[in-house]
């Protein structure tokens, strides 16, 4: 299977979107990937768990990522990996477009983006505030 730069299942939510390049049917459940992207100074849908692992590549600019309490900052070519049941959140506290792959395992992640969409088009993600850069971080090791 080759999947093009454009080509998946594209879910606008304002400032943030995702494009999912592989899942359901096309993995048989086993995992998903997708893109996300977030504009400048732009905050993430909020601390949430789900039953799958994460794994974040980053793609593009510097993502701010809170695993449990913990922000780091990860930069282009890091990685940050999620475990299932993890509380978590992610942001782009930078003054430029920031963008990572998601891997989901198992698959099915994909199934809640419909829900997503409707709720951050209900309340959209906003600007990331300056006290929300006031946590405590640390860079991606």
């Amino acid at each position: 299977m080759f999947i093009g730069p454009d080509q998946g299942r594209h879910y606008s939510m304002g400032r943030m979107s995702a494009i999912f390049k592989a899942d359901g049917a096309e993995t048989q459940l086993g995992y998903s990937i997708s893109e996300w992207w977030l504009e400048a100074n732009t905050r993430g849908p909020g601390p949430h768990a789900h039953p799958d692992d994460h794994v974040f590549y980053i793609i593009e600019g510097t993502v701010s990522v809170k695993i449990a309490e913990q922000w780091t900052h990860a930069a282009q070519r890091s990685y940050v990996v999620i475990p299932g049941g993890t509380l978590h959140d992610f942001e782009n506290r930078g003054g430029t477009r920031a963008g990572f792959i998601s891997i989901n395992v198992p698959g099915g992640f994909e199934d809640k983006m419909p829900y997503i969409v409707q709720a951050l088009t209900a309340k959209p993600v906003g600007d990331v505030s300056d006290a929300n850069q006031d946590h405590e971080t640390r860079p991606a090791q």
